[in-house]
Parts: C-alpha cells; sequence; structure tokens
C-alpha cells in the first residue's frame, strides 16, 4: 500500500517527466526556440526538473524516513 507520500512522489516524478518532454518537444521543433538565448534557458529548465526529479525528491523521502 503507497502511503500519501509515496503517492506525492511518483505523482510529481511523473508530471516532472511531462514537462521535460514538453520542453524536449519545443527544442525539436526549430520554430519554437528563435535565438541562442531561448536554447539555452530551455535546456537550464530541463535540467532543474531532472534535478528535482532525480535527487531532491530521494533527499525529502530520507528526511522525511529519519524522523
Amino acid at each position: 500500500m503507497l502511503t500519501v507520500n509515496n503517492q506525492f512522489e511518483a505523482e510529481l516524478k511523473k508530471r516532472i517527466a511531462e514537462e521535460v518532454d514538453r520542453l524536449k518537444e519545443n527544442l525539436a521543433v526549430g520554430l519554437a526556440v528563435p535565438d541562442y538565448p531561448t536554447y539555452k534557458n530551455i535546456v537550464g529548465q530541463i535540467a532543474a526538473l531532472r534535478l528535482v526529479a532525480d535527487s531532491y525528491c530521494d533527499e525529502v523521502q530520507t528526511a522525511i524516513n529519519k524522523r
């Protein structure tokens, strides 16, 4: 049985993955990225979302389990 925290984490990771996919699609479409600063911004958003999904979610879960 999943606790509310586990359900929240799973849903959050799912939503983050969906947003990363959406941003990657924007990069794949040339018209969605008119210049280099926009490209860098989108790549930065993807990197930040992956960091949240991979690192921070696990760190928070570890901190909660220590309580």
